[in-house]
């Protein structure tokens, strides 16, 4: 896609490259801090904390890592919510020259075993209400030092566990002296959600999640010193870390931490902290536009919320804005791009925003769609293929995983596994993942198309559609369904609305209704879930 055709949609004020600070990840803080001081950093239920504090508390964590002994590139799990202790730890942890390996606190023994093990950490930073599950599975692992934060004092005269609020009590102020290469160290250990096996840890380096934080916040136009996130994206998510920390740390915005997403609470947030920016998945912008007490609540300081994590269905993004008077557009990245490749522009005018479009690469970011069977010829505008991506976020490849690393990054691009198009005009459509294609009777059924009908349907909440196996047409779609608060549908009602609006080879042919369907950490609906035990009933 050439500058010149782009140029008619890019936003105005935005430049095609960025100049990118030459600092590590932590270097943006500093300078935030030295810039805004006083700024509120993070606001967390009655607790403040300013910039200034931040850097300081977060340097004295680092210097307290290097005094118990961590060395350059050993890796640090962080088995947080979103709290403040997870922003001290993750910047903490990369003054002292350590990588991150963030850890979903809703993880089980055997979930964190592995990710421990896998990433070879040997410190864990965690909430002493986990401690247990940290216990329990310490001595198959090769973890030498567990840091509690908000932990009972008994549970201190455990060997090797410190807290973590005494450590910073008692450590130097200053952080030990390193020479970071932001290129080449690395920064995180970001593992995938597994989709397609175990999962998987995307190296991403320092200069990786840099170049993603600050193209974000340059494409959105923050404004310095001046936005309010609503952070409530979970932070351990490369989601919430860049769009939601990092960009906001940049920007020298205030972020106000969400531990876990409740609707009523998400609205008196905004309400009350006058939040401007809000990024998170469709199922959050569902769960507002349909709580019975939406109406009562001023949300006019959204300036702009991006969706992300799965497929956000036009009637939902009219919705939100309808009731906002905000932007919500879509974008799109994933863990090995530290996230965000696409967004639409940030047009209050929606002239430059296209409704199902994952909008324009970022800059410095290049996209292509290519033929999905062996990756290497490029499609022309409107023909569907794989969408592959190259840029400055791109991660280095998987840990310890030489071959699948090898698959993903061919001849300098990222595969993403994506079925996707892209117009004249370089928007991308995402189609779904070609994973999740349903065959029916040699048709390809795109789960995303029907699920956006469906929900256009005024009782459906939240929906997916997956393949069930079917001797006769191979597959068949079938929809899981979960209704609005007090009302009511049939399954005869739904297969005939869906009957109106596409052709007779995507037609629902089964419908379950559910109270909840199976979720990501993030919100995502597991089609994974859904589909495996649609297999197993066919056995």
């Amino acid at each position: 896609m050439s500058r010149e055709n782009r140029s008619r949609f890019w936003p105005e004020g935005v430049s095609y490259s960025i100049n990118y600070p030459n600092s590590p990840l932590f270097g943006l803080l500093r300078k935030t801090a030295e810039k805004h001081p006083n700024k509120l950093a993070i606001l967390f239920r009655d607790k403040r904390i300013t910039y200034e504090e931040l850097n300081a508390v977060s340097d004295r964590f680092a210097a307290a890592l290097a005094e118990m002994g961590m060395e350059r590139g050993d890796r640090v799990a962080l088995f947080l919510p979103n709290v403040p202790q997870f922003i001290v730890s993750y910047f903490g942890v990369l003054k002292a020259g350590a990588v991150i390996t963030a850890v979903s606190p809703l993880f089980k023994e055997r979930e964190l075993e592995y990710q421990l093990n896998n990433s070879e950490a040997e410190t864990i930073v965690a909430l002493g209400s986990l401690y247990s599950t940290v216990k329990n599975v310490k001595k198959k692992t090769g973890l030498k030092r567990v840091i509690l934060t908000d932990v009972e004092e008994s549970r201190l005269k455990e060997r090797e566990v410190y807290s973590f609020q005494d450590l910073i009590k008692e450590s130097s102020r200053k952080p030990p002296r390193l020479e970071i290469n932001p290129k080449e160290d690395l920064a995180a250990l970001q593992y995938t959600g597994g989709t397609t096996g175990l999962p998987k840890g995307a190296m991403l380096t320092h200069f990786n999640l840099l170049s993603n934080a600050v193209a974000f916040a340059t494409w959105l136009q923050l404004r310095e010193g001046k936005e309010r996130f609503l952070t409530a994206l979970p932070l351990f998510h490369i989601y919430g870390m860049t769009t939601s920390m990092n960009a906001a740390v940049y920007a020298a915005g205030t972020i106000v931490l969400v531990p876990r997403f409740d609707p009523k609470e998400i609205l008196e947030t905004i309400e009350k902290h006058q939040i401007t920016v809000f990024c998170g998945v469709p199922t959050m912008y569902i769960m507002v536009i349909n709580h019975p007490e939406v109406a009562r609540y001023d949300l006019s300081s959204i300036r702009f919320c991006v969706s992300g994590g799965s497929t956000l269905p036009p009637d939902v993004q009219r919705r939100f804005m309808d009731l906002t008077g905000g932007v919500l557009i879509e974008g799109y990245g994933l863990s090995e791009a530290s996230p965000v490749t696409h967004v639409n522009p940030p047009d209050p005018t929606m002239q430059t925003v296209k409704i199902g479009s994952i909008g324009l690469a970022l800059p410095d970011t290049e996209a292509k769609i290519v033929d999905p069977e062996i990756g290497v010829k490029t499609l022309p505008s409107g023909e569907l293929g794989e969408l592959v991506v190259r840029g400055p976020q791109v991660m280095k490849g998987y840990w310890r995983m030489p071959r699948e690393t090898e698959n993903t990054l061919r001849g300098g691009w990222l595969h993403t596994g994506d079925i996707a198009k892209m117009d004249e005009d370089g928007y991308v459509y995402i189609v779904d993942r070609k994973k999740d294609l349903i065959k029916y009777k040699g048709y390809s059924v795109y789960p995303r198309e029907v699920e956006d009908v469906l929900y256009e349907h005024p009782a459906v909440k939240i929906c997916a559609v997956v393949g069930k196996p079917d001797p006769i047409a191979g597959e068949i779609p079938k929809a899981f369904i979960v209704l609005k608060d007090g009302v009511n549908a049939t399954e005869e009602e739904i297969m005939g609305f869906i009957k109106e609006k596409i052709a007779p080879y995507k037609r629902i042919r089964e419908v379950e209704f559910r109270e909840s369907l199976p979720m990501t950490s993030v919100g995502k609906v597991l089609r994974k879930k859904l589909r495996k035990e649609e297999l197993e009933k066919a056995k």
